[in-house]
């Protein structure tokens, strides 16, 4: 168990420098002459002395990578950019932090760009325009808005265009330099498990991985644990904090470790997964190399169908309280509303029921009982068509409930396609090369900070 989990996580772990606590102080440190084990091939000397000191106050803003400038304008930019998408609230310290995180993966940007041009690769600006008004239509904005959007913010549309433009041609530059083959026989063999954990439970689980073994691991201890006190606080999501402090390559994904079932765990990992409700944040634990922080996003079993899949048809009552409620007055409304949703026979009631209060409607007939949240997905559950949900929500967004219209249950899980898994595993495999070709681009590049 324990092999087969280094063997994954040695291809999951980005490069990274190992981190020495120094002390302050001017002049030569000495680490006791204790034998260094070479584990890493750079034959680090036993008697270890440091000359100098690191301050950890300088910190460099910007950089020339192969003769392009990146400025402190682009770290800003791209810095307010990641908050506005994530809404979250920095303190001085993390926002330094990230951008220092920034400013490094603008210099793989700015490489990843280069390598591109060099091998006449290329997108057109209405492939970037394009892509752009995708993202303003995620954001529910037009594109004019958008932009005005992100100036509000701190960033740009131009920072964003160049983060897109990066993303397409490193994309076309893979498709062109690396060719992947997966065989029938790989295929069938993953069809075949499947097959055979038909019924057992898997977890779709993201991860925050901090490397740090041996006399790094209490430093490794140290760091999980403020990340977990972080993640506490709410002021971000997951998968912010995996993007800016894990170790392993999924944080580009932010932590996601997609589908995964105990078996293919450390026991570590697989005892907390199968203790977790869905939501819930663990950690740190201790695993083989370093220490995890777990957030289980849901649960389901193999090729089983969970009345989680079902599709609904709901309407929905709103609400909306006067600014300036009182909780006591939220409360009275509230009860009114709930003695108002009782009384719904059917959905073809609804709208002039809501009439009678002022309540809005909205219409979904394509959400999931898994896409809500984990309490309403308990009552949804329990519900006949034409029953509503009990009244949910807050004085600052108003009162809601659900009207159960319809409801599709899922059929018995069947086996995924296999051209499905035959892409899945080609995928995998252009991002591990992916990831060797960005090394030996930063191996071979010349980068001057200011």
């Amino acid at each position: 168990m324990t092999n087969r989990w280094l063997a994954a996580r040695t291809a999951r772990l980005a490069v990274t420098a190992a981190a020495l606590a120094l002390t302050a102080g001017v002049g030569a440190q000495t680490v006791p002459d204790t034998e260094v084990p070479d584990a890493t091939g750079l034959k680090f000397p036993t008697n270890l002395q440091i000359f100098g000191k690191l301050d950890p106050n300088i910190r460099k803003p910007t950089a020339i990578v192969n003769d392009t400038v990146i400025t402190g304008t682009d770290v800003d930019q791209r810095v307010a950019l990641i908050v506005a998408a994530n809404n979250i609230d920095l303190s001085a310290d993390d926002r330094a932090k990230l951008k220092l995180q920034v400013l490094r993966q603008l210099i793989d940007e700015t490489l990843q760009i280069q390598e591109a041009r060099a091998r006449d690769i290329s997108v057109t600006s209405d492939e970037i325009t394009e892509s752009y008004n995708r993202v303003a239509q995620n954001f529910n904005r037009t594109p004019a808005e958008f932009s005005r959007y992100l100036r509000e913010k701190g960033s740009s549309d131009r920072s964003l265009k160049r983060q897109i433009e990066g993303e397409l041609v490193w994309q076309r530059y893979l498709h062109r330099k690396v060719d992947i083959n997966v065989g029938e026989a790989e295929v069938a063999a993953i069809l075949k498990r499947l097959e055979d954990a038909k019924g057992t439970d898997e977890y779709h689980l993201r991860e925050i991985y901090i490397k740090g073994d041996g006399d790094r691991a209490p430093q490794a201890l140290s760091s999980a644990q403020q990340v977990m006190e972080q993640i506490k606080t709410g002021k971000a999501p997951f998968e912010y904090y995996a993007r800016n402090f894990s170790d392993s390559t999924t944080k580009v994904q932010g932590g996601d470790l997609d589908w995964v079932r105990p078996a293919t765990l450390p026991d570590e990992l697989a005892k907390t997964a199968e203790a977790m409700q869905i939501g819930q944040v663990a950690g740190p634990i201790e695993t083989p190399g370093g220490y995890s922080i777990l957030y289980l996003v849901d649960k389901r079993q193999v090729l089983t169908a969970d009345p989680r899949d079902a599709k609904l048809s709901l309407k929905q009552l709103t609400v909306h309280f006067p600014e300036g409620t009182t909780q006591a007055q939220a409360n009275e409304r509230a009860a009114q509303f709930a003695k108002l949703t009782q009384s719904i026979q059917g959905c073809g009631a609804v709208e002039k029921s809501a009439a009678t209060i002022g309540a809005e409607v909205v219409n979904n007939d394509t959400i999931r009982i898994r896409d809500l949240p984990g309490p309403l997905q308990a009552i949804i559950l329990k519900m006949q068509v034409g029953q509503a949900s009990p009244p949910f929500g807050s004085p600052e967004e108003g009162v809601r409930s659900l009207v159960l219209c319809g409801r599709d249950d899922p059929t018995s899980g069947t086996l995924p396609n296999p051209q499905a898994v035959q892409g899945q595993l080609e995928q995998q495999r252009v991002n591990l090369r992916a990831q060797q070709l960005l090394r030996d681009l930063r191996r071979d590049a010349i980068v001057e900070y200011r």
